[in-house]
């Protein structure tokens, strides 16, 4: 069973998702909050998610601020941006704070379902608007010379991470096995000294790779 939590200030957007969610079998909506500040009002060890859907544009602390606060107190929870804003500038603080996916709010309830059950298995899911915008920074950046030490090999996953794959497609399109995938993911984190996916993507987006 997944457990999700909805911080989305729009009643008609925050109440359909939470009865979409709670229509499967295989996930249930533990919180429901209309800012970051209720979220952690009620946070704590016994309805901690497994997932946050999070917006951007809240009133009081915005969802890329509340990504902090949530990360230190429970760092291994997965959060998802889901925001009207698709501008480079957000997706970037947004990653670099620590989400696992991207997602606009004009993503249909399918893909949202499917996102949730990504970033849950430990991959990372961007709505394709926002893949492209996170491939062509990273493609930017190929000109210069790095000293990250990565192989070809470990460059590749680090595009498919930041290209929204599961370790499990990840696999798939390098016709490895998902252990080869995590071991590959492992001494990727040991080359680049970082201990989550969020901080590859962001050196990706530094361009340090």
């Amino acid at each position: 069973m997944i457990r999700v939590a909805i911080v989305e200030d729009i009643t008609e957007i925050r109440e359909g998702i939470k009865d979409m969610i709670n229509s499967r079998e295989d996930m249930i909506c533990l919180l429901a909050c209309d800012s970051v500040e209720s979220f952690l009002n009620i946070l704590n060890e016994e309805n901690n998610p497994d997932v946050i859907l999070m917006d951007i544009g809240l009133p009081g602390m915005s969802g890329i601020s509340g990504i902090k606060i949530v990360k230190e107190k429970f760092p291994d929870v997965n959060i998802i941006m889901f925001t009207i804003y698709h501008d480079s500038h957000k997706i970037f603080q947004s990653l670099r704070a620590g989400a696992s996916g991207y997602l606009l709010k004009t993503t249909p309830f399918a893909e949202i379902k499917n996102a949730i059950e990504v970033v849950h298995n430990g991959g990372s899911f961007m709505s394709p608007q926002i893949a492209r915008k996170v491939i062509a920074f990273f493609q930017g950046k190929q000109g210069k010379t790095h000293s990250s030490g990565l192989t070809d090999k470990e460059k590749e996953i680090v595009l498919s991470l930041a290209d929204g794959l599961s370790y499990k497609m990840i696999a798939e399109n390098q016709n490895i096995s998902i252990e080869t995938v995590r071991s590959h993911i492992k001494n990727i984190y040991k080359k680049l000294h970082v201990h989550s996916k969020a901080e590859v993507i962001k050196k990706s987006l530094n361009g340090e790779i």
